[in-house]
């Protein structure tokens, strides 16, 4: 009981403390969308009846989603190899997966830019192709991409790491190859860290800015074009883009979490 005791006041007290960060973002956010429906909500529904706005809300949705698709599909097996084995120059590989977190995201832009742009050699083999990255779709999805993979990468390694080894010897012995002891035992059981690190991937890919600014500016997703609001409109021309952008990735992202967590109860 002395014990008990002692632990309840500091629980408070940590409650309290860590509160403030969580009043400050919530705060942040509704504030800015209070007085944008209080005092200009024929502002905000300006900014949803213009089909430019829209179109630059569904590419900044469908560029995301790419990139955590191919996030999903490359990063997956990279994830699986760091969470089962040691091998030598693993801490080198998990280090260059954490890069894109440490380095601003302007130099990400510019280290993707001189590597894909049509005049370097690797983006010419690509335009031989038809695949263009500077100011096309391609280009936002790479930028995306790379600034959110370390975000599933090391969500999908903690997941997978969480899975005890031996239940994929047990299915081995019991007949299974080892695609299928890692289709049917081992994603199965890492699901909710699979599902939770492609949500923050996703999200994360919506967010970014300033990867992308600098390799496609055009065709323009919302956060460049929030940017070029209020650069030559203010607030006025902005803040309604910016309010809609929160409702909707606030919508998507709950949604997305309470189906993960319906998915994991299951």
């Amino acid at each position: 009981m002395s014990i008990t005791r002692r632990r309840y006041p500091l629980s408070i007290i940590f409650s309290v403390i860590g509160s403030v960060l969580l009043l400050f973002t919530v705060f942040t956010l509704l504030n800015m969308v209070a007085r944008q429906i209080l005092f200009d909500f024929g502002g905000l529904i300006d900014a949803a009846t213009d089909s430019f706005v829209l179109e630059s809300i569904g590419l900044t949705l469908y560029a995301s989603l790419l990139s955590t698709i191919f996030t999903v599909l490359f990063g997956t097996p990279l994830a699986y190899v760091l969470a089962r084995h040691d091998f030598r120059g693993k801490s080198l590989i998990e280090a260059v997966v954490d890069v894109p977190i440490i380095i601003p995201h302007s130099v990400a832009g510019i280290a993707l830019y001189v590597l894909l742009m049509s005049r370097s050699p690797l983006g010419s083999v690509f335009a031989n192709i038809g695949i263009v990255f500077e100011d096309h779709l391609a280009g936002i999805v790479a930028a995306m991409a790379f600034v959110s993979a370390s975000l599933y990468i090391n969500a999908a390694r903690d997941g997978f790491q969480s899975v005890d080894p031996r239940l994929e010897r047990v299915a081995r012995t019991l007949g299974a190859n080892q695609w299928e002891a890692f289709s049917r035992v081992t994603m199965p059981l890492a699901v909710k860290s699979l599902l939770s690190g492609a949500i923050l991937s996703w999200a994360r890919g919506i967010s970014e800015f300033g990867a992308v600014v600098i390799i496609a500016f055009y065709p323009m997703i919302a956060p460049v074009l929030i940017y070029y609001r209020f650069t030559t409109m203010g607030l006025k021309g902005s803040q309604p883009i910016a309010v809609m952008l929160i409702i909707i990735c606030l919508t998507v992202f709950l949604m997305l979490r309470l189906y993960s967590e319906r998915g994991r109860r299951n």
